[in-house]
């Protein structure tokens, strides 16, 4: 349902880097009564800046643009605590696009190809304080969630049954470089401790991992994908 009672113009920022397409979006918005397009951006850094200056109402928001990318604005939008309400107008149809897009903010997801009189609607809900998803993307969007959300549980459930992590900080040192292939003598010898140290510390991650030798202990850490996190502590 329009608004027939407005009395200010819902202010409008578009960003996109194609000029002949936001010259179009400009021109079609203008035409209604109830918005005005008080500027365009051409990237998200400019974008930034003409948002921190007029305070817009809403913001069109391209995901594919130089050097910042639209999620990555977005997120840097929502950091500013402002009013302005975020609609994506993109090509991509990705719903892992469109999950990060809301997951960060955004208030609406349209795309480019839809025909006009949709874009005006994404924009008459989401002044209204609405959430606008066309129903063409809901269907995928919701499977797509529920999809992350199964995923999430599962990984939250793996984690807190992975034994791994009950292992302390030395003996998670001797078991990386148990995996390695180093012996007890040449753990001890990088770790500057003795080799009578090291095996108490390999029997205590025997008994933690629940395994009865070195080989069911290193199969295990790689399976529980041990390595990857040592790489992730390493980057750290």
């Amino acid at each position: 349902m329009r608004r027939l009672d407005f009395q200010r113009k819902t202010r409008v920022i578009v960003v996109d880097d194609n000029y002949d397409h936001a010259s179009g979006i400009r021109e079609l918005i203008n035409l209604e009564n109830e918005y005005e397009v008080i500027a365009n951006a051409g990237n998200a850094n400019v974008a930034i800046s003409l948002i921190k200056k007029y305070q817009p109402d809403i913001v069109l928001m391209d995901m594919n643009m130089p050097d910042v990318d639209g999620i990555t604005a977005i997120s840097k939008i929502s950091e500013l605590n402002l009013d302005t309400r975020i609609i994506v107008l993109t090509a991509y149809d990705d719903p892992d696009l469109i999950f990060r897009a809301m997951k960060l903010g955004a208030k609406g997801y349209i795309l480019k190809t839809m025909a006009s009189h949709q874009l005006i609607h994404a924009l008459d809900e989401v002044s209204q304080g609405k959430i606008y998803l066309p129903n063409v993307l809901c269907s995928r969007f919701f499977e797509y969630f529920q999809n992350f959300e199964k995923n999430q549980q599962n990984a939250s459930y793996e984690d807190e049954n992975n034994l791994l992590n009950d292992l302390t900080n030395r003996e998670e040192e001797v078991l990386s470089l148990l995996t390695q292939g180093v012996t007890y003598k040449g753990v001890a010898q990088k770790l500057f401790i003795s080799e009578t140290t090291v095996k108490t510390h390999v029997n205590n991650i025997f008994q933690k991992l629940q395994v009865n030798d070195r080989t069911q202990a290193v199969l295990y850490a790689i399976n529980k994908g041990f390595l990857n996190r040592q790489k992730i502590k390493i980057a750290v």
